[in-house]
């Protein structure tokens, strides 16, 4: 029976890289397990995130500590209402040396692109990250630029501030592969944060973070993912879910075609983490509410009723029958 079951892909190496980065990470984050997880699963399947929750909860702290943790090119933007896109993008500076405009690249053009407080900037900043996101490319005085993988932007929000930010636009959000809402810590967790805080300041926690991956690895783990096996009643699974939110009567806005891949892809990265070589539909369960509350709209009249986004989404996913 174990020979059955045994997974024919060899997933050691991407386990040994995943445990190494969440030990590096736990040197200075106490908890927050399943935001380690999704950011992890969202490299692996080449994708963005966007996190969400109230000031102090290590939303920033996180994502630079990511990207400390990987050997690749990393940057940071602060949004604010007054950021042009050729503050983000770059623009031609003119040089009188040569007598010619140079285009000098703005820091989106790097490999791991952390933009805090997004919703502060204006839609035209935000169509600034439209193609990057997408397409991995920047065209700017009509040259196109590929950019190295990996690429990933991890952008934070504050839920709770309204005033001085900007709705962001729906094709935007649809580019962000997840949305994590990061809650306030239990009560042992706070006081594992003041007894670590007890022992050495924030900076020199920070310094004991090594590289654990180079882009060659991240290369090799999302091979891996690729040869992760999904069965079609899964895939099937996956559909019926993506139809059903798109005729529910409590949302005016479904989900894309964009979306489903996107589940698909998630949940075979998600399923190597954990050390399947193949998709489950608990895999989709796990995935559902990350990857679809910011890409669903609730009508008027259920918005109204108080109903939340997150209630339809469980509606949703436990009245599609699952594959057996």
């Amino acid at each position: 029976m174990d020979e059955i079951f045994k997974t024919r892909l060899d997933l050691a190496p991407l386990h040994e890289n995943v445990n190494r980065i969440k030990a590096e990470i736990s040197k200075v984050i106490i908890g927050q397990d399943h935001l380690l997880e999704l950011l992890l699963t969202a490299i692996l399947a080449k994708g963005h995130v966007l996190i969400e929750g109230v000031p102090g909860v290590a939303k920033t702290l996180t994502s630079k500590l990511l990207a400390q943790a990987i050997d690749s090119q990393f940057s940071r933007i602060q949004f604010t209402p007054d950021l042009m896109p050729s503050d983000v993008i770059g623009t031609a500076i003119f040089n009188p040396k040569t007598t010619v405009f140079e285009f000098r690249k703005g820091p989106i053009f790097s490999n791991l692109i952390l933009i805090d407080e997004i919703n502060r900037a204006p839609a035209k900043t935000q169509a600034a990250l439209f193609e990057v996101m997408e397409e991995r490319q920047i065209t700017a005085d009509g040259v196109t630029y590929i950019l190295d993988e990996p690429y990933m932007v991890l952008a934070t929000q504050n839920p709770i501030e309204q005033e001085g930010t900007y709705r962001l636009p729906e094709a935007q959000l649809d580019r962000f592969l997840f949305k994590i809402v990061v809650g306030y810590p239990g009560l042992e967790e706070e006081k594992k944060i003041l007894q670590l805080n007890l022992l050495s300041d924030l900076k020199s926690q920070m310094v004991q973070i090594q590289k654990v991956l180079n882009a060659d690895q991240i290369k090799a783990c999302r091979e891996l993912v690729a040869q992760v096996h999904v069965e079609e009643k899964v895939i099937s699974y996956i559909a019926e879910i993506a139809q059903e939110t798109r005729s529910n009567s409590s949302l005016f806005l479904g989900c894309s075609p964009r979306a489903s891949v996107a589940l698909l892809n998630a949940s075979r990265a998600l399923a190597a983490i954990r050390g399947r070589d193949f998709v489950t539909p608990e895999d989709i369960k796990t995935l559902a509410m990350p990857l679809f509350c910011h890409r669903l709209i609730l009508t008027p009249e259920k918005e109204m009723e108080g109903q939340r986004i997150e209630d339809v989404i469980m509606q949703i996913v436990n009245k599609i029958e699952v594959p057996r």
